[in-house]
């Protein structure tokens, strides 16, 4: 449950390995607590470094699936081969080197969630097998005849749009609207900018870098962070706390620890094509939601699996407030 860790401003809160004050971050784990209890496919739609592998966990933790096993596969960092024996297994000698069977993700996760990290890289030969175990709830080893039943819940995040992806003939339709019976919007950092102090000093206290500690950070450190945008978001703040632990001198973090990048000296990591192109699925999918329910906020809401709340919180941040 979300309980408050501090009455400083905008009440901050912790939700299972989270902590934010900003509304739209509770919005999305009162979210997740209803959604947890049903075994609907949930997208997890956020930037890169977000958390959408903290919010695949909450959804498993909370749900009667706790005590079963959560298994996650990046579908990125696997080519076709290797990804397809990862999710389905293979039985023996389904291909060179294969000496013995290997169970897949889906059967070693069965009664519990399979998260599917960036399944908008999943190759479209391996889409027809993840579209089965969602509509029939089985699948066959690589190299297999025999299909196996598995009972799981699926959990999937991206942060490309899975709509360009259908459009380019990269990404088949049936299975983009399947894994998308309910999605959730993951803000990025740079939209709830009250959480980057907490954040810092949650990061300062708690990160092991070999024994040594600091005591805080200097105001002007803070206010360059703050003024950040932070393309690579939670992991990319995480990562130069880390840094500037690890390798500064004195003992509370000023602005000489930080990369040239944050105070403004070198180039900022490209993100725009990557916010824009969420941001442009966002919005078709509101739009899409709103003239389904003619109109009707509450009713569009309850399509996108998002309070009414969020959902005008969403069109606020994406122009869409004056519909």
């Amino acid at each position: 449950m979300i309980r408050a860790a501090t009455s400083e401003g905008q009440e901050l809160r912790t939700f299972h390995g989270m902590l934010s004050r900003a509304p739209s971050m509770h919005d999305l784990w009162n979210t997740l607590e209803r959604a947890a209890a049903t075994d609907a496919p949930i997208l997890i739609r956020g930037e890169t470094g977000s958390g959408k592998e903290l919010v695949a966990r909450a959804l498993h933790d909370l749900s009667p699936r706790a005590s079963r096993p959560f298994l996650a596969v990046n579908c990125a960092t696997l080519t076709g081969d290797l990804l397809a024996s990862e999710l389905f297994g293979h039985v023996r000698g389904a291909f060179t080197g294969a000496v013995r069977a290997r169970q897949g993700l889906f059967e070693r996760a069965d009664g519990g969630t399979v998260f599917l990290d960036e399944i908008g890289e999943l190759p479209l030969d391996i889409q027809p097998r993840l579209l089965r175990v969602l509509q029939e709830s089985s699948f066959t080893p690589v190299g297999g005849s025999e299909a196996r039943k598995v009972d799981v819940r699926m959990v999937s995040a991206t942060h490309r749009s899975l709509r360009r992806g259908v459009q380019e003939g990269r990404f088949r339709a049936d299975l983009m609207f399947r894994i998308r019976v309910a999605t959730v919007f993951l803000p990025p950092l740079r939209e709830r900018r009250d959480d980057i102090a907490p954040l810092l000093r949650h990061f300062i206290a708690t990160l092991d870098t070999g024994g040594r500690r600091m005591e805080g950070i200097e105001p002007d450190a803070l206010a360059c962070m703050v003024a950040y945008d932070w393309p690579g978001n939670v992991r990319e703040l995480r990562n130069v706390v880390q840094a500037a632990m690890a390798l500064g001198t004195g003992p509370r973090l000023t602005l000489a620890d930080l990369p040239p990048e944050l105070r403004g000296e070198g180039p900022p990591e490209p993100h725009e094509p990557a916010v824009q192109a969420v941001r442009r699925e966002d919005r078709a999918e509101i739009l899409e939601a709103l003239v389904q329910a003619r109109g009707n906020r509450s009713r569009a809401a309850a399509r996108l699996g998002i309070s009414r709340t969020t959902l005008w919180r969403r069109m606020k941040v994406l122009g869409l407030d004056a519909l």
